[in-house]
């Protein structure tokens, strides 16, 4: 067993912004519309997308209320929820999701970091404001088929070592996608087998997730199939959520590389807090989309179960962006490969574009060519993690229990640890870090191994 002495002052309590976070104010009429006056049926095997675009526009065009639906399952390809309207999913009623991609017509948004025309998600909120969606149903993406068709480009693609690309040309629907909004409650709906990302608010503010579940590893395993995004949005509030996924389970995002650094939008003022992770990448995960930064995160009262890392941080050297000024709090980790994993060099395959022989440079999508543009100078590419604490910390049957490793010209700076103990087969690494603090911090490992230190200034173990 390692005791690791006490070094640095006692941590920060919430700051004042945390009283502030979600949605401000909710103001929906008491209208119901509902679906089948529209023309929706419940049998799983018609197509409702209009019937159910009809009651939403109906709803918004008199001035606001909430749409329901009967008992039963609805097909539906994508929606666009309006201000005002309450999209409410009830005990009972199933949205299924199309299986063909023509039913999520195309448009201008943000996926990966990247600016791009991308299909509609299932239900879309876009540039509205005192909107919802709630109930106690559930929210099919019914994924499968665009899984099988990403593994099949996959196969392809990384034979051509085209493994950066991958990911956007396999175009798939997200399941909730919130974008440009303010005042927007999600709350209570499981989602399950989203083809891509299952919750992504991007470009938002005064957003809440309350209470929801997601399981994507029904029927097999979605790739890239995240449960929570917040991307380049602020003032948002994610409690008392359930995620089964198999990527980042809630994760932070801001830009990815030059278009990053173009739009240049962080990700700021979040609270997370009394949520559990399942099956998936990490419990929480700030980027790999780190270029607009990230920073006043606090996220307290966390549980992983089995997920592959605890409390996780990657970028690249083409991503830039400050992560900085979070607290991490009041987290159980139990059978996690690793439990802190911090890398800013991460998945160089994917992170890294280089257009193979035989590519012509003038014939290759737009969006191939901001992935494919370099930053420059590449210092503006360079990542910052700094000034993060993590206090009052458990982690049971872990792998490993540190995996960090910053950059020779970009340290991770300041990381404070207070009440941390973690049971571990091995110690871990900590590499090209500055000014780390430990105080009541427990490692235990076979035969007491050390956490190994290298290349690092002040970091004293």
């Amino acid at each position: 067993m390692l005791l690791i002495p006490a070094v640095g002052d006692a941590l920060a309590k919430d700051p004042e912004w945390t009283a502030h976070v979600g949605v401000r104010k909710l103001t929906i009429p008491d209208t119901l519309f509902n679906v089948a006056d529209y023309g929706a049926i419940a049998d799983g095997a018609t197509m409702n997308t209009v019937a159910i675009q009809a009651a939403i526009d109906s709803c918004a065009a008199q001035g606001g209320g909430k749409v329901v639906f009967d008992n039963g399952k609805y097909l539906t390809g994508s929606l666009y929820l309006k201000s005002n309207v309450e999209l409410h999913v009830g005990e009972g009623v199933e949205l299924l999701g199309s299986q063909d991609l023509a039913d999520y017509p195309e448009i201008p948004t943000r996926v990966a970091g990247v600016e791009m025309q991308w299909p509609s998600a299932l239900v879309n909120i876009l540039n509205q404001r005192n909107a919802a969606v709630t109930g106690r149903g559930i929210i099919d993406g019914q994924g499968k088929p665009f899984w099988d068709a990403y593994w099949a480009l996959r196969n392809t693609y990384d034979r051509k070592k085209l493994r950066w690309i991958a990911d956007y040309d396999a175009k798939r629907p997200r399941t909730l996608l919130v974008e440009n909004c303010q005042d927007v409650l999600i709350e209570d709906i499981t989602f399950q087998r989203a083809g891509f990302w299952t919750v992504h608010i991007l470009y938002s503010s005064y957003v809440t997730i309350e209470g929801i579940t997601v399981r994507n590893n029904i029927g097999g395993h979605g790739p890239s199939t995240d449960g929570i995004d917040i991307d380049s949005s602020s003032w948002i509030l994610i409690q008392n959520s359930d995620i089964d996924c198999n990527d980042d389970n809630f994760c932070f995002k801001s830009g990815r590389d030059w278009d990053g650094l173009r739009v240049n939008r962080p990700t700021e003022y979040v609270l997370i807090q009394d949520c559990i992770s399942r099956n998936g990448a990490g419990l929480i995960t700030f980027g790999s989309e780190t270029s607009g930064g990230i920073r006043h995160i606090v996220a307290r009262n966390l549980h992983a179960q089995g997920t592959r890392s605890g409390i996780r941080f990657k970028s690249a050297i083409t991503r830039g962006g400050v992560v900085e000024n979070l607290l991490l709090e009041d987290i159980t980790l139990e059978d996690v490969e690793i439990a802190i994993d911090v890398t800013a060099n991460w998945y160089p395959a994917y992170s890294y574009a280089s257009l193979p022989r035989g590519y012509d440079i003038h014939k290759v999508p737009d969006y191939w060519l901001k992935i494919l543009k370099p930053v420059i100078p590449k210092e503006r590419g360079i990542p910052t993690f700094r000034d993060v604490q993590i206090r009052n910390v458990t982690a049971r049957n872990v792998k490993r229990a540190i995996y960090a490793e910053g950059l020779r010209e970009s340290p991770l700076q300041r990381f404070s640890f207070e009440n941390v103990h973690i049971s571990a087969a091995e110690a871990g690494t900590i590499r090209y870090a500055e000014n780390w603090s430990f105080r009541n911090v427990v490692i235990e490992t076979p035969k007491a191994r050390r956490v190994r230190v290298k290349r690092s200034t002040n970091v004293v173990l």
